[in-house]
């Protein structure tokens, strides 16, 4: 007996968008197998035929049901939803398929989730591109955050399926957030809710705007690179991006002082640092990830150039490049990682000296019985729902996911200050931090500030990261021992700095040495 094996995409959930192949393979097939939902769009080709259906999550059982069937000697048409041969069922098949088997297989595909998404918004995927499923139940979240940080750094448009579900509400924000660390908040991005079925929506939006957004199983998320560009209600990625420097930013190379110090500040201290550099004689570019703190550039170094925006890595390096950067002082915050080792690799790539201005750490960071030490955000969550039941998280937006959905957070009432920057508050909003429960501020805080507000909110543990007295360290242990309350501080990231030093002199007398 020889059996026949078809695996039979029937794409995104219309028949006039199934292609005849279909028809002419079910029309041949004896047994169809296949989740219910998906008879739905070839119910009259399928009229007297075996169906057997299977419910959603038992998609590695119908596989095996269908080649249970066809090593009988029988037809089978094993359905799927989409393209079966992508983050579908054609590779469940094929895993259970024996060396020994002697039955045909022939795969139809079928227009993918992501062919009708950039349908129905112009043509986003006319260059490289890449798909994401940001579903942790086949892949490790951490594969999944290294791909999308893959992703956002080589500005590659993508496609993001299994966006979220009522049991992974926080994983699409945290690759927002990588995709904002290297891409423009402007880039255009599309949602497309149940595309070519009933109920179907399709929006454009900003990568900014989409950080703010809902989402469902039913949603795929579409977005852009830097050249995708808009026109009427659509939008479309040019298939040659010609000229590299037309870009849609506002920053120019021509317009950026030649031969510049770069530094590359998210702190107080780094503006400082900026203001000192050009004292020395040198021609600053001083690049802040936010318009906020471009701002505060502008405020606290009248006269140097600020660069503003998460610009992305292609652009950073062509800014860099074009406007013959003499050397780059990497003066972000201690825990900004990514950014470093990218600033690393950027230097090296392109020559230029680079050097590491560490903040200092706090001159009262001497043991202290109430402060405890960890190494990791999530140690961190855990300590502090051991330790309180009112905790106070001055850890900055990104992380708060950790502490708030961690196994148990809800017992917990979480208190939040952070910067007076709306993405930053959004980002504490979508983790379900009260809007009573939160402080819109500019630090660093004095010990009395800190002692009030904590005792007025009825703090009993306090969640810190060691940023050194500049970042308001010391007058956080301060307070905290007046008011008898554990002090949990998440140790800074260990990075290997080509060149670092803990003042402005020895940031200076480095830059003295590369001058040409």
């Amino acid at each position: 007996m020889t059996g026949k094996l078809y695996l039979v995409s029937v794409g995104p959930g219309t028949a006039e968008l199934i292609p005849p192949m279909v028809r002419d393979a079910l029309a041949a097939s004896e047994v169809i197998v296949s989740y219910e939902l998906y008879l739905t769009w070839i119910q009259p080709w399928i009229t007297g035929k075996d169906i057997r259906t299977l419910p959603l999550t038992q998609e590695r059982e119908r596989a095996r049901l269908a080649l249970e069937q066809a090593r009988a000697g029988k037809t089978v048409a094993l359905i799927s939803s989409g393209d079966i041969g992508i983050y579908a069922m054609a590779t469940l098949a094929y895993e259970d398929m024996l060396e020994s088997d002697s039955f045909d297989v022939q795969l139809i595909p079928g227009i993918t989730s992501a062919n009708a998404c950039a349908s129905l918004l112009g043509a986003p995927l006319s260059h490289d591109f890449a798909t994401l499923s940001l579903s942790d139940l086949l892949c490790p979240w951490e594969w999944i955050e290294k791909r999308a940080r893959h992703i956002a750094e080589a500005d590659l448009a993508a496609v993001f399926y299994n966006v979220q579900s009522r049991q992974r509400q926080e994983g699409v924000y945290r690759v927002l957030d990588i995709m904002l660390e290297h891409k423009r908040p402007e880039t255009l991005c599309g949602i497309v809710h149940n595309a070519y079925r009933e109920g179907q929506t399709v929006e454009v939006v900003t990568l900014a705007e989409l950080r703010t957004r809902r989402f469902d199983m039913l949603t795929s998320i579409v977005i852009g690179n830097r050249f995708t560009k808009r026109k009427r209600g659509w939008i479309y990625s040019p298939r040659g991006y010609g000229n590299w420097d037309d870009t849609p930013d506002t920053v120019k190379a021509d317009a950026l002082p030649t031969g510049a110090v770069w530094v590359f500040s998210g702190t107080s201290d780094g503006n400082a640092l900026a203001s000192e550099i050009a004292g020395a004689g040198h021609a600053v570019v001083v690049s802040s990830a936010s318009d906020y703190g471009a701002e505060l550039v502008g405020r606290n170094c009248p006269g140097l150039t600020t660069v503003a925006g998460r610009l992305g890595v292609e652009r950073r390096r062509e800014l860099l490049r074009d406007s013959a950067a003499r050397a780059i002082v990497d003066a972000t915050h201690p825990f900004a990682s990514d950014m470093s080792q990218q600033l690393i690799a950027l230097a090296a790539e392109l020559s230029l000296p680079y050097q590491r201005y560490e903040r200092p750490g706090s001159a009262s960071a001497a043991p202290a019985a109430h402060v405890q030490r960890v190494a990791s955000m999530d140690d961190a969550a855990q300590l502090a729902m051991r330790c309180g039941q009112r905790i106070f998280l001055a850890t900055g937006s990104k992380e708060l996911v950790r502490f708030v959905k961690a196994d148990g957070a809800a017992a917990q009432q979480w208190f939040v200050r952070l910067a007076p920057d709306p993405q930053h508050l959004q980002r504490a909003i979508d983790a379900g931090i009260p809007r009573a429960n939160l402080l819109a501020m500019q630090g660093p805080f004095s010990q009395a500030a800190n002692e009030t507000l904590w005792r007025d909110w009825g703090i009993d543990c306090v969640v810190t990261k060691d940023s050194g007295d500049a970042g308001g360290y010391g007058a956080k242990v301060a307070a905290t021992a007046v008011l008898g309350i554990p002090l949990i501080v998440v140790e800074r990231p260990r990075i290997d700095y080509p060149a670092v030093s803990t003042g402005f002199s020895g940031v200076l007398a480095a830059l003295a040495e590369a001058r040409p």
